[in-house]
């Protein structure tokens, strides 16, 4: 099944309650909400009072985004906000099976996410431990950035890579989604996709999510 996760990012955040629930009322079935530090990437988002202030107002699933250095300082501010899936990144971490299972103590699903040049091998070891793998086809930090098509076959690598270890884990992309690339991420194995100025710079924000899942 293919669930489309608009990122809140693109959302007038003047509103953000109110453009949580156009998307979920829209057919979202997740929320991606990105959370940046200004250090690991060089713009600075919400964080977890944020959260907890919009997790009244949805039923939807709260899928957070650590793009955050030393993610394991900021796993249970979040989960105890309302977080569903708590993804962090390889490339911000040093202890990345321990961070898996603290997420998951905290109640909360656990994501791995790559950047664009960091290689899939790297995380083999720890993929029967996640939930989710975020395969990121922008480099991070901003909305609005081109697709990069390369990703593609790490996408394929990724699904095939599951399929033969014979386990069940989300294969969610983040970064240029529209309803072009979303049936090449789609074509390539991702289940999960991320959308954010195609969804809310849409005039009709259901007819864009509809055109996003295919």
């Amino acid at each position: 099944m293919i669930k489309i996760a608009p990122s809140i990012l693109s959302a007038d955040f003047a509103h953000l309650a109110d453009e949580v629930k156009k998307v979920t009322d829209a057919g979202a079935e997740y929320v991606h909400i990105d959370v940046m530090d200004g250090s690991f990437v060089p713009n600075i988002t919400l964080g977890s009072l944020v959260v907890k202030s919009l997790r009244p107002t949805s039923k939807a699933i709260f899928d957070v985004h650590l793009m955050v250095e030393h993610p394991e300082n900021q796993i249970e501010a979040f989960a105890e906000a309302g977080a569903d899936i708590i993804t962090f990144h390889w490339e911000a971490a040093r202890h990345h099976h321990r961070i898996i299972q603290q997420i998951k103590a905290a109640g909360c699903k656990a994501g791995i996410a790559l950047n664009p040049g960091t290689p899939l091998s790297l995380i083999e070891e720890i993929l029967p431990d996640v939930d989710m793998v975020l395969i990121m086809t922008v480099n991070p930090g901003f909305g609005g950035q081109k697709f990069i098509a390369s990703q593609l076959e790490k996408i394929h690598m990724l699904y095939h890579t599951i399929k033969d270890m014979g386990f069940e884990c989300d294969i969610e992309v983040d970064g240029g989604i529209n309803a072009e690339t979303s049936k090449l991420v789609q074509e390539a194995g991702a289940n999960v996709l991320v959308a954010g100025s195609a969804v809310y710079g849409a005039d009709d924000v259901a007819a864009a999510i509809k055109a996003i899942r295919g």
